[in-house]
């Protein structure tokens, strides 16, 4: 019998992945998105993996799906908001997603892998301490990196949200310049 907790938490994530691919609105998209980051993150807490689910959700939750939410918040083109559907487009968008599918499970089954990881008690206890010291001293610029990447992405966007306009004025003069008014 599957665990309780495991079928809410999936029935969760899945939910909120359908709801952020399937609905019109690009905001409640985002926010689908960031719920379906977290039920990852249950896996995770699930799986007794509690220093990569907090991982899961600072990163991904705390920073991409906010991210994305102040971006679309941000950037207010009419042009994001309005999506013209296309039956032919979604067929084809599941077609290939089967096939993908498909070939990689067929891949995985003929590659003999399937059966290997399933012992894990010979394997030594994995020390979160010494991924923590890494984490902090060998792969301290990289995680810097992406932070300063975050953070122009957040500058970007609101220098998008907050540009002018230049326009002539009706005699063919001067310039002037109008901020936008959302």
């Amino acid at each position: 019998m599957a665990d309780p907790v495991f079928i809410g938490v999936a029935v969760l994530t899945v939910g909120a992945a359908i709801v952020a691919l399937e609905t019109r609105e690009l905001i409640y998209g985002a926010i689908a998105l960031a719920v379906s980051m977290l039920g990852i993150a249950g896996f995770f807490l699930l799986l007794d993996a509690p220093f990569v689910a907090m991982f899961q959700i600072a990163v991904y939750v705390g920073a991409v799906a906010v991210l994305i939410i102040f971006a679309v918040m941000l950037v207010r083109t009419q042009a994001l908001f309005t999506t013209k559907e296309d039956k032919k487009r979604k067929g084809a968008g599941i077609a290939l997603m089967l096939i993908i599918m498909i070939s990689l499970g067929a891949l995985l089954l003929a590659s003999g892998l399937n059966g290997q990881f399933g012992n894990f008690n010979d394997s030594e206890a994995i020390d979160f301490r010494e991924i923590g010291q890494q984490m902090l001293t060998y792969y301290s610029p990289t995680l810097i990196i992406m932070a300063l990447t975050l953070a122009g992405s957040v500058i970007a966007a609101l220098a998008l949200a907050r540009r002018e306009d230049i326009t002539t004025t009706s005699d063919g003069g001067e310039e002037q310049q109008h901020g936008r008014t959302d």
